[in-house]
């Protein structure tokens, strides 16, 4: 009897050792599951005013890049300036040997003392015969004559001089000088080269760079969008737009602003965009013709929604983001946006509203219902780094 008691004490005893046992596991697994919940940083969305910087690559020009060709055939005599040099209005560039126009003058000079004799030969004649037609000795008709030899000499002695002065003319054009104050770019050709007026190549280019122009092109919607944003009138609307920059080749922004001044009347069929001409000073001559850089066009949007680039993830084209509800589970939302040239942020233009929770770190550990605790974030210092340029 007694060893039955004692059989029966021990198996209650292990029946509320494996009770024990259970509610241990069973609580270790309870922590276990809270101890998953992983904690997300999270931005509350609320409208920003912002700038939206707006980027086109652009062409560099100078406000006048002038082709210098040769108005007369000839070999260059000699080159008084080099690539690259600065040079002021009226500057030698070069000479052109060219010994006909030379001759030329000369020619011309002889004609003009021949003519001048047959003038004064033809003004004798006429003061000879004028008194003898008064005394009625010889006809009337022999005066006429003689006057009408002096006018056809005068004539000839006038055209001899215009051509004296078309020879000396093209003899001033075997001096070629430059029209403007600018830059002298490429030099093709070297001494000793046959010039004419049909050279294919102009003997160089004198670009005034004082002031540059930035040629861009905006496609027909954009450009569309920009005269409706700044007002129907195209004078108008380019003159209210905001002071644009340039990005320099080397990444470097151009330290003088600079302002939208025309756009082209016709969009091109081809390319199904229009041109426009920024203008910007260039006061220390730094920027070239030819080179070329980026105009960057600030456009400030007012209450607008902006999500860290770093809190965005793309399928197929399309970006989303993990938004928290209420219950603390992330759900994937789809957003369509306008990218900002600062590198940052995004301008949401659908998808999301003001309130909204955006998970905004980690977002490669998420999965749409996971549950997580959800830490916010500092929101001024957050939307003050969006805002940030580089």
């Amino acid at each position: 009897m007694t060893s039955v008691k004692i059989n029966l004490m021990n198996k209650i005893v292990f029946a509320a050792a494996l009770f024990m046992l259970g509610c241990s596991n069973k609580k270790n697994t309870n922590n276990q599951q809270v101890n998953q919940i992983q904690s997300f940083t999270v931005l509350n969305i609320s409208p920003q005013n912002t700038t939206l910087n707006v980027d086109f690559p652009a062409t560099i020009e100078g406000s006048q890049d002038i082709e210098i060709r040769p108005k007369v055939d000839g070999f260059i005599q000699k080159i008084f300036v080099d690539e690259g040099e600065f040079v002021k209005k009226g500057k030698l560039l070069f000479t052109i040997n060219a010994p006909q126009y030379e001759q030329g003058v000369r020619t011309a000079e002889a004609n003009i003392k021949i003519a001048e004799a047959d003038v004064a030969a033809a003004q004798m004649n006429v003061q000879k015969v004028k008194p003898l037609v008064e005394k009625n000795i010889i006809s009337k008709f022999e005066l006429e004559s003689a006057e009408y030899t002096l006018q056809a000499k005068q004539a000839a002695l006038a055209q001899a001089k215009a051509t004296l002065a078309n020879a000396r003319t093209n003899i001033g054009y075997t001096s070629v000088t430059s029209p403007v104050d600018g830059v002298v770019g490429t030099i093709p050709y070297k001494v000793g080269s046959l010039v004419s007026s049909t050279t294919p190549q102009p003997l160089t280019t004198v670009s005034n760079i004082g002031n540059i122009y930035a040629y861009f092109s905006v496609n027909e919607k954009e450009s569309f969008n920009f005269l409706q944003e700044f007002g129907n009138d195209k004078s108008s609307s380019l003159s209210s737009l905001p002071a644009v920059e340039l990005i320099l080749s080397n990444g470097n922004i151009f330290p003088q602003k600079g302002r939208i001044e025309t756009t082209s009347g016709m969009i091109n069929s081809q390319t199904g965009a229009a041109t426009y001409r920024a203008d910007f000073p260039n006061p220390n001559k730094v920027v070239r013709s030819g080179s070329s850089g980026t105009v960057r066009i600030p456009l400030t949007i007012d209450s607008a929604i902006l999500v860290p680039q770093s809190a965005t993830y793309e399928i197929q084209g399309k970006t989303f983001v993990y938004t928290v509800s209420d219950s603390s589970t992330v759900n994937s939302v789809a957003i369509s946006i306008l990218p900002n040239s600062n590198g940052k942020s995004y301008v949401v233009k659908d998808g999301l509203k003001a309130g909204d929770k955006v998970v905004i770190s980690g977002i490669a550990n998420l999965r749409e219902g996971l549950k997580i605790n959800p830490q916010p974030a500092n929101a001024d210092s957050i939307y003050q780094i969006l805002s940030e340029k580089n």
